[in-house]
């Protein structure tokens, strides 16, 4: 029976299955997985292991190939999807990515000429950058071996697996940035609960209970400045001569 909050536990056969298909060169992020996980945890390491294996293959190509990486080239993706350009702070979105990622992308393919920084029309206190024409000869290049290299990788994966795979991941995303927005209230709930709680205590609890302190007015007594020390004799050491 699963325990409560644990998930379905993982069946002895398929894990052995897989790691046979797989073998210990392949298992790859999915050997510390156990039967006993939580099936958050195997999902995790599974996910994991899919996007490093596609990665990692990917990012070779890309050196290989045209001397270049996948940050770059997700980079240029993103602006070659908006002709118009983008600004800083949504290209580092979309990349999820900091911004300190970017700028420094940014000052590499702008110095290579790929990308252009530009005023943006709506805030002049913003930066938008986008692709210039030879930025855009060159990613158009990768963008087609890029694809084809994804499209020989699924080969032979079913189609309708493809598709269940496409759409549940997509539940997933939704179900994550719903997390993520509600993360900042359920931060701030235990302190507004307590605020609730100290309010209904009774009267003889609320005096006992800590609480911030009023600010302390010095008194005369407080500011009269202490008595000087009365120095002290001095007494002459062993190796002095009286």
């Amino acid at each position: 029976m699963t325990a409560p909050g644990r998930g379905r536990p993982a069946a002895p056969a398929r894990r052995d299955e897989l790691a046979r298909a797989l073998g210990p060169r392949g298992i790859g992020r999915e050997a510390r997985a156990g039967a006993g996980d939580h099936s958050a945890v195997r999902l995790w390491l599974r996910l994991l292991a899919c996007s490093t294996q596609i990665e990692q293959l990917i990012r070779a190509r890309l050196r290989q190939r045209f001397g270049t990486t996948l940050a770059r080239f997700d980079y240029l993706a993103q602006l070659e999807r908006h002709p118009d350009g983008l600004r800083m702070s949504q290209l580092s979105r979309y990349l999820m990515v900091t911004g300190g990622n970017v700028t420094g992308l940014t000052d590499q393919l702008v110095a290579e000429g790929w990308v252009e920084r530009l005023p943006d029309p709506l805030d002049r206190r913003s930066i938008s950058v986008r692709l210039t024409a030879v930025g855009r000869e060159h990613f158009l290049a990768m963008a087609g071996e890029h694809e084809a290299w994804l499209v020989d990788l699924l080969e032979g994966y079913a189609d309708a697996d493809r598709e269940a795979l496409y759409d549940g991941l997509g539940r997933l995303r939704v179900h994550l940035a719903r997390r993520e927005e509600a993360a900042p209230v359920e931060a701030a709930a235990p302190a507004a609960s307590a605020g609730r709680a100290s309010a209904t205590l009774p009267p003889f609890a609320q005096a006992s209970a800590p609480a911030s302190a009023p600010a302390v007015t010095p008194t005369v007594a407080a500011a009269r400045p202490r008595p000087a020390a009365r120095p002290r004799a001095r007494v002459p050491s062993r190796t002095e001569t009286p």
